[in-house]
């Protein structure tokens, strides 16, 4: 008999890592991230938690650092480094990382020789500020809309979050 299960319950085990939203960003070639958003399975909509995997000598996405969501991740398998602000941290199954809105950047690299995996998290708003000082660039997300606006000392450009994060295989 099949276990019929309420939507609150997300067994990740039965996760096909092939299903995954296939994220790299833009701005980053070395980004490459698979992620199964497990708030918005179980009808989350004012936090978000995501399983992420990262394959070795890959990066999630890049130094940046939040103006209005507060974020964190927990390191479940694998080896990593954290970038924070100027310090490079090593990561192990266990560790947890928080990112308030302070103003310093965070990055995550895998250095391990097997895909990295973790919980991504924190809270969702439809506006958030993000700056890229490695690239000189500002970004502010309308989610409700579906944009980015990315804006540096002397230009402005559109894109839908589509482009932002997501690229075909």
């Amino acid at each position: 008999m099949t276990e019929v299960l309420p939507k609150h319950v997300v067994r990740t085990g039965a996760l096909k890592v092939d299903e995954a939203m296939h994220v790299r960003h833009p701005l980053n070639p070395n980004s490459d991230v698979r992620i199964h958003p497990l708030s918005r399975r179980a009808g989350m909509k004012r936090a978000h938690l995501n399983l992420g995997r990262i394959p070795p000598g890959k990066e999630s996405f890049i130094p940046h650092a939040h103006a209005l969501q507060e974020e964190f991740i927990f390191i479940l398998e694998g080896a990593a480094t954290a970038v924070i602000g100027e310090t490079r941290v090593s990561l192990a199954p266990g560790d947890f990382v928080g990112f308030p809105t302070d103003g310093v950047t965070h990055h995550l690299i895998n250095t391990g020789t097997r895909d990295l995996v973790y919980l991504m998290g924190g809270e969702h708003t439809d506006i958030e500020i993000s700056k890229f000082p490695s690239i000189g660039k500002v970004a502010v997300f309308d989610l409700g809309v579906g944009t980015v606006q990315l804006y540096d000392a002397i230009s402005a450009e559109t894109k839908s979050i589509a482009e932002w994060v997501a690229k075909k295989d």
